[in-house]
C-alpha cells in the first residue's frame, strides 16, 4: 500500500483503514488487475457500485434538509449536478487520488489518470471502502470535509445536463417510460467505448458512444433531444 496515499487520508482527513486490503483494492484499476491476474486480487468496480449508493444517499439527505421549500424536481437536478462524472473526478483530483491509482500500462499511457469516467469511479470506490470499514458516519463525515464547502460555495463542475433537459421536454405533457440501455461495447479493456441507446415509451429516440456509461447517456439524450428540436 503506498504509504504517502496513507500518511494523506490520516493528517488531511484523520482517517486511519482498519483494513488495507479495502482501501487497496479502491485504488485497483480493471487493467492493472488484468495485467497481474498471477497476484489474484479484485479491481474496484464492486465498491464503485457501494460507494455510487451511498454518495446519492448522503447528498440526497444534505439537498433535503438545507432546501426545505424547494420541489423533488429542482432537488433532483442539484443532486444531478453535484454527483456528475466531472464533479466528482474533481474531487479526487482534490484528494490527490489520481496520484495514487494502480493502472495497467495501456491505460496509463493512454492518459487514464487524466480520465473523469476513471477518478469517477476511484472517488466512489474510496467512499465503498470507507463505507465497508468503518461505517455510514465515517462516509457522511468525509463528504462533508471534502464536498459539503465546495456545494455551498457553488465550486464544483457545472455542465450541461441533457439526460434531465430530456426528461422535461419528453415528460412535460405526461408521464414518459424513458429508458437508457447499453447496447454494445467495443474497443481493448483499456479503451473501452460504450453505445447507449435511449427510448421513450419503447421507440429508440436517440443514440449516443462515450468513455462511460454516463457519458454515453448524456450523448444519447443529447442525441435524442437534437433531433426532437429539428
Amino acid at each position: 500500500m503506498n504509504q504517502n496515499l496513507i500518511f494523506e487520508l490520516k493528517n488531511n482527513f484523520n482517517i486511519i483503514f482498519d483494513d488495507m486490503t479495502l482501501l487497496e483494492t479502491a485504488f485497483l484499476h480493471s487493467s492493472y488487475v488484468n495485467e497481474h491476474r498471477f497476484l489474484n486480487i479484485s479491481d474496484n468496480e464492486r465498491l464503485e457500485f457501494l460507494g455510487d449508493a451511498v454518495l446519492q444517499l448522503i447528498i440526497s439527505r444534505y439537498l433535503y434538509e438545507h432546501f426545505p421549500n424547494e420541489a423533488e424536481g429542482v432537488l433532483s437536478r442539484k443532486r444531478s449536478s453535484i454527483v456528475r462524472e466531472e464533479s466528482l473526478a474533481g474531487f479526487a483530483r482534490n484528494c490527490h487520488f489520481d496520484q495514487y491509482i494502480l493502472l495497467g500500462k495501456g491505460e496509463e499511457s493512454t492518459g487514464g489518470r487524466r480520465r473523469n469516467s476513471l477518478l469517477c469511479d476511484l472517488f466512489e470506490s474510496f467512499l465503498g471502502a470507507l463505507l465497508l470499514d468503518q461505517g455510514y458516519e465515517a462516509v457522511e463525515a468525509f463528504i462533508h470535509v471534502v464536498m459539503i464547502p465546495k456545494i455551498e460555495k457553488d465550486e464544483y463542475e457545472h455542465i450541461i445536463d441533457y439526460k434531465t433537459q430530456l426528461q422535461e421536454v419528453l415528460q412535460k405533457n405526461g408521464e414518459v417510460a424513458i429508458l437508457y440501455q447499453e447496447e454494445k461495447q467495443v474497443g481493448p479493456a483499456h479503451q473501452r467505448i460504450f453505445e447507449m441507446s435511449v427510448s421513450a415509451d419503447g421507440r429508440v429516440i436517440g443514440q449516443g458512444s462515450g468513455k462511460s456509461k454516463k457519458q454515453a447517456e448524456q450523448n444519447a439524450a443529447k442525441n435524442a433531444l437534437l433531433k426532437i428540436q429539428s
